[in-house]
C-alpha cells in the first residue's frame, strides 16, 4: 500500500491548521468588533452572508481553472496570502464598506485555494487512503478552531475593555506562517485536457435543469431550510444579548465578550466530537435519519436560544445545552448532506452537482442573513431564531414524505471542507 502520510499531506494539513487558528481568532470576535464600532445586526448579516456567497461561488470555477493549468500550487498559496493579509486589514478602518470588502476578501481567498488544495490531497492517494489523508488533514484543521478561539478568550480576559484592533494584527502571525510553509513543497505540472479559463462561477447553475429528480428534491428541501438559516454569527450575538451585564461566579466576573468567545470554543468541541459518530450512525442506519435527528437538534437549539431570550432559562447551563444541540446538528449535517447529494449524480458530474449546491447554500446563507439583520432590528431577536426553528421543523415533514434515502454512501469519496 502506498505511504499515504507524506511531505505533502503534512504541509498542508499543517497550513489548514495554521490558517483555521488565524480565522478562528478573529471568527466569534468579529461581530463584537463590529458593535464596538457601531455596526448592527443587518450590517453584520450584509457583511457574513455576502463573504460566504463569494467563497462558495467561486470554490468549483477557481477548482476548474486549476485543473485547465495543470498546476495547483499557485492557486493554494494565492489563496492562504489573500486571506492572511485581508484579516488584520480588516480593522485597519473603522467603517462597514472596509469591513466587508476584506472580510469578502478573505472568503475570496478561501474560494481560490479550496478546489486546488483538494485535488492536491486527493491525488497522492487511492481510494484506500483517501479517508486517512483528508481524515489527517480535518483533523489538524478542527484543531484550529478550537486553538483560535482558545487564543482570543485568552486575549479578552488579559485586555478587558481594550480594543480589538491589536487581536486583529495577531491573526497575521500564524496567517503569513502557514503561506511560508507551502513553499517546502513542490510540484510538477501535469497535462492539461482543456487549456484557458473555464466558464464564469454561474455556470454551475445550468446544471439544475438536466439533474437527477432525486437530486432536485433533496437539494431543494436543505437550500429552502438554509434561506432561513442565517450565519452563525448571530448564534453568538444571541449570547451576548442573554448575557449582556455578564455573569459573576462567587468573585470572578466574566463579561458577555469572554462568554461569546467560550460558547464558539465550546460548540466546536461538540461538532469535533460528534463529527465522526455521526457519520459511523449514517452508514449504518442511512443519510436521511441522521439528517432527521440533525434539524430535529436544530429546531430545540433554535427554540431554547429564543426563550432564553425571552427572559426563560437565560442561565448558562441552559444556553451551554443549547450549544451542545447544535454541535449534534452541525455533525448530523453538514458533511453527510454533501455526501448525500454525491450519490445522487453521475460521476463525471459531481464537482458541478456539488458546485451547484455550494453556491445555492451561499446564496441562502446570504438570503438568511440579510433577514435575520433586518428582523433583528426591526422587531426582536427572538423571532429570528424562532422562525429558523420553524423551519427546521417544516423541513423534517418534508423529508419524511418527499425524499427517499440512498442505500449506501461511500465517505472516502468526500472531500470535507475546512473551517476557515
Amino acid at each position: 500500500m502506498k505511504n499515504w502520510l507524506t511531505k505533502t499531506v503534512i504541509v498542508l494539513s499543517a497550513v489548514s491548521l495554521l490558517n483555521d487558528i488565524a480565522g478562528e481568532l478573529l471568527y466569534p470576535v468579529l461581530p463584537l468588533y463590529m458593535a464596538s464600532i457601531g455596526y448592527g445586526a443587518i450590517w453584520i448579516g450584509i457583511l457574513e452572508g455576502l463573504a460566504e456567497a463569494i467563497a462558495g461561488l467561486t470554490k468549483g470555477w477557481f477548482g476548474e481553472w486549476s485543473d485547465r493549468r495543470g498546476m495547483r500550487l499557485p492557486f493554494v498559496r494565492f489563496g492562504y496570502l489573500l486571506s492572511a493579509i485581508s484579516k488584520p486589514l480588516l480593522a485597519l478602518f473603522a467603517s462597514a464598506p472596509w469591513a466587508m470588502l476584506m472580510r469578502s476578501s478573505d472568503r475570496l481567498g478561501k474560494g481560490i485555494r479550496t478546489g486546488a488544495r483538494d485535488a492536491m490531497l486527493a491525488d497522492i492517494g487511492g481510494p484506500e487512503t483517501r479517508g486517512k489523508i483528508f481524515g489527517f488533514h480535518r483533523a489538524l484543521d478542527t484543531s484550529g478552531a478550537v486553538i483560535g478561539p482558545s487564543l482570543a478568550l485568552a486575549w479578552l480576559f488579559f485586555h478587558k475593555g481594550e480594543s480589538y484592533k491589536s487581536l486583529f494584527l495577531y491573526a497575521l502571525i500564524p496567517g503569513l506562517l502557514c503561506v511560508l510553509l507551502l513553499f517546502l513543497i513542490k510540484e510538477k505540472r501535469s497535462q492539461a485536457k482543456v487549456k484557458g479559463l473555464p466558464p464564469s462561477p454561474l455556470s454551475s447553475f445550468s446544471y439544475w435543469k438536466n439533474s437527477n429528480p432525486a437530486y432536485r428534491k433533496l437539494v431543494a428541501g436543505i437550500v429552502a431550510f438554509t434561506l432561513f438559516n442565517s450565519s452563525d454569527m448571530f448564534l453568538l450575538l444571541m449570547v451576548k444579548f442573554i448575557f449582556l451585564k455578564g455573569i459573576t461566579f462567587g468573585t470572578f466576573q466574566v463579561n458577555s465578550d469572554m462568554l461569546v468567545v467560550g460558547c464558539y470554543i465550546f460548540y466546536n468541541l461538540i461538532y469535533s466530537a460528534f463529527s465522526y459518530p455521526a457519520g459511523f450512525f449514517s452508514d449504518k442506519f442511512g443519510p436521511k435519519r441522521m439528517l432527521l435527528i440533525g434539524y430535529f437538534c436544530f429546531a430545540l437549539a433554535y427554540g431554547g436560544m429564543a426563550i432564553a431570550s425571552a427572559g426563560y432559562f437565560s442561565n448558562l447551563f441552559f444556553v451551554l445545552g443549547c450549544f451542545v444541540i447544535y454541535g449534534i446538528y452541525s455533525a448530523c449535517t453538514e458533511g453527510i448532506s454533501k455526501a448525500w447529494v454525491s450519490v445522487l449524480c453521475k460521476k463525471e458530474e459531481k464537482g458541478i452537482a456539488l458546485g451547484f449546491f455550494a453556491g445555492m447554500m451561499s446564496i441562502s446563507t446570504l438570503i438568511a442573513s440579510v433577514m435575520a439583520g433586518l428582523i433583528w432590528t426591526f422587531t426582536s431577536p427572538l423571532f429570528v431564531f424562532l422562525l429558523a426553528s420553524l423551519m427546521a421543523v417544516v423541513t423534517i415533514f418534508y423529508l419524511i414524505f418527499a425524499v427517499k434515502s440512498p442505500k449506501k454512501i461511500i465517505y472516502s469519496d468526500i472531500i470535507p471542507e475546512e473551517n476557515e
